[in-house]
């Protein structure tokens, strides 16, 4: 099912409406859709690299708008709405883990975390900013810096190095965003454990 829709996700980078499918596909990823928008970005940027600024701020723009929509999921409809999704896309459990002693700080870390490695899931992360009531304008000030960060660091790399890196980017930018990522988290963790001590 997941290569399906990753499959669909990447036709629709050749249609005339890839924008606006950029927007939705942005939109939906950081609430209720798996597939990450970046499958529709980077062919799009490629092919039309005068554009990849345009693109980089419609995918920032509708992510943080979808962020929003998952953030009053979580805040508002967790057991109708945000619950059965997460169970759908086998995310309820991370989900769980996560939401113990949920902080700013710790929503913060997962955003940007998510942003450069999809770790955890977006629509985890915003979901379960909305389920701990993280203040809304803190929110999405941070989704925006965080989300934004990643799309215009691709349409730079891709403006800059063309097709080359669009390979990178898939094989091998996940394994070292993941690295980086992973490092992040130890050193928040370390920091904690210093600042209780």
């Amino acid at each position: 099912m997941l290569r399906s829709l990753y499959d669909w996700t990447m036709a629709l980078s050749a249609r005339k409406s890839a924008a606006l499918w950029l927007a939705v596909i942005a939109f939906v990823e950081s609430s209720v859709f798996l597939v990450p928008a970046d499958v529709l970005f980077l062919p799009m940027a490629l092919a039309r690299p005068e554009r990849a600024w345009r693109y980089a701020l419609i995918a920032t723009v509708f992510s943080v708008l979808g962020g929003i929509a998952g953030w009053g999921i979580g805040y508002f409809a967790f057991d109708a709405i945000a619950e059965p999704i997460l169970r759908f896309w086998g995310k309820l459990d991370t989900f769980n883990e996560l939401k113990a002693g949920i902080t700013y700080e710790t929503v913060v870390l997962m955003l940007v975390t998510s942003g450069f490695a999809h770790l955890p899931p977006i629509k985890v992360v915003t979901i379960l900013s909305g389920v701990a009531k993280i203040n809304l304008g803190l929110f999405v000030i941070s989704a925006a810096i965080t989300r934004g960060a990643r799309f215009f660091l691709l349409a730079w790399l891709l403006r800059r190095y063309g097709e080359d890196i669009r390979h990178f980017i898939e094989k091998r930018l996940s394994y070292i965003a993941t690295g980086a990522a992973g490092a992040l988290i130890l050193a928040y963790g370390a920091f904690q454990v210093l600042i209780h001590h």
